[in-house]
Order: structure tokens, then sequence, then C-alpha cells
């Protein structure tokens, strides 16, 4: 289960770089509801076509979606669980698709797998095993599969969601990324230690919670930003980009 957050990130012993704009987000929560198993219809044509044409590539513990040499950088901490995570990849995250396809930023996704510690479960690193795995079906899978897994949430960020039969439906939502390799990828964790390294990454950035959005570097201004996609452009523009 998630929780709604307010909290004004400035502390003079955190840097520019971990402050995020996650004013309402993902925290600590006690609990958890049964999954309700669904998948969301496909995304709208135009929506597939921009996902369908960004180049996904690990980086370490990243996940960067766009052009290398994109001028602006934008890192994005998320955890598949996280309901807050989800409304912002349905806003916020349809802007930054825009934004890269255009080459004008490339996103660096951190994938936190922490609701599974302080919630219970393992549903979290499961997704996020799955989204690693997207990136290997080639250009434009990771972040297709990736706006279908949020839009296909379970429920109350429940800790028996996304098994793996729910993610390889999830998938099918996906034209191409269904393979006998991405299958087994899925089905045995195949990048459970990639997993727990992003997570380790995510408890060192100091970020505290998710979604956290960063601008090379910097934060934006208003966490509230990040839930609306006119609001999110707005601060994008503001912050030079």
């Amino acid at each position: 289960m998630t929780v709604r957050r307010t909290r004004r990130v400035v502390a003079a012993a955190v840097t520019a770089g971990l402050i995020g704009l996650a004013a309402v987000g993902c925290s600590d929560s006690g609990g958890s509801t049964a999954a309700a198993v669904t998948v969301a219809p496909a995304a709208p044509a135009e929506e597939t076509a921009v996902l369908a044409g960004l180049p996904a590539a690990v980086d370490g513990t990243k996940i960067v979606v766009g052009e290398t040499k994109a001028p602006h950088t934008v890192t994005v901490y998320v955890d598949p669980r996280c309901g807050y995570c989800a409304k912002f990849e349905a806003s916020g995250g349809t802007v930054l698709a825009e934004q890269a396809a255009a080459g004008t930023v490339k996103v660096e996704y951190v994938v936190a797998s922490f609701l599974d510690a302080r919630t219970g479960g393992t549903a979290s690193a499961r997704a996020a095993n799955a989204l690693r795995a997207a990136v290997d079906a080639g250009t434009g899978k990771f972040a297709a599969f990736q706006a279908a897994l949020f839009a296909s949430q379970p429920a109350g960020g429940s800790k028996d969601g996304f098994s793996a039969d729910h993610l390889l439906r999830i998938a099918d939502q996906v034209e191409g990324l269904r393979s006998a390799a991405f299958d087994r990828a899925v089905r045995e964790d195949t990048y459970r230690g990639w997993v727990a390294d992003a997570e380790k990454a995510f408890e060192a950035s100091g970020v505290g919670g998710t979604p956290t959005v960063l601008v090379d570097g910097a934060a934006l201004p208003g966490g509230h930003a990040l839930y609306d996609a006119a609001e999110f452009s707005k601060a994008l523009g503001e912050a030079g980009v």
C-alpha cells in the first residue's frame, strides 16, 4: 500500500543533486491489499508510436531512454508498486517520452524495489526484473512496457501483485516484446542481481521516496507538477529544457 506524503526536501546536508521533485510520493507504509490482476488497454496509437521509437540501454544500475547525446539528463526514481509512480507515468512520463523522442532529453530510470522490504512480498523486484528484460528486446520495448506496466499496476500496491503470468499478460500489450528469452527472464528472475544493485543505488542516492525527478542533477520546484502533464512541461521549461 502506498501513502501520500508531503515534504519539502531542503536540507543543508543534502546536495541539490539529491533533492527530488517527489514532494508527494511513496514512502513507508504498512500492510497490503489483495492483488487486483488487470491489464489495461493498449495506449492510443499516437502515444504507442512515440514509445516504440525510443531506444533504451542499460548503464550500470540505470536504464537510459533516448539519445545519449541529448543536451539534458532527467533522472527518474520509481518503484513499480508505487501508486504515485503510476500517476507520474501517465502524466509527466508522457511528457518525458515526447521530449526524449525530440532529442531534447535522455531519461535515466533508477528502478527501486524498496516497497517490497517495507510492505512485504517481492512484487516490485519481479516487475523491475521484467523491466530490465524488456531492454534486451530492442528499440521501444522498454518504454512501451514500462507505460503498460504502470497502467496495469495491481490495486493498492499489493505484495502479491505482478506475478510472472501477470507480467507476461502486460507484455502482450507491447508488439514484439514476447519471446522465449523474455518469457524465461521473467519467469526465472534472470536479472535479480541487477534489481538488487538498482535498489542499492536508490538507497545510496538519498532521495528517500518515489517518484523523484532530477533535471541535470537538480530539483524542479513543486511536487504536484509531477502529476499534471501541462504543469510538468512548464516545470521542465523553467529548468531550461
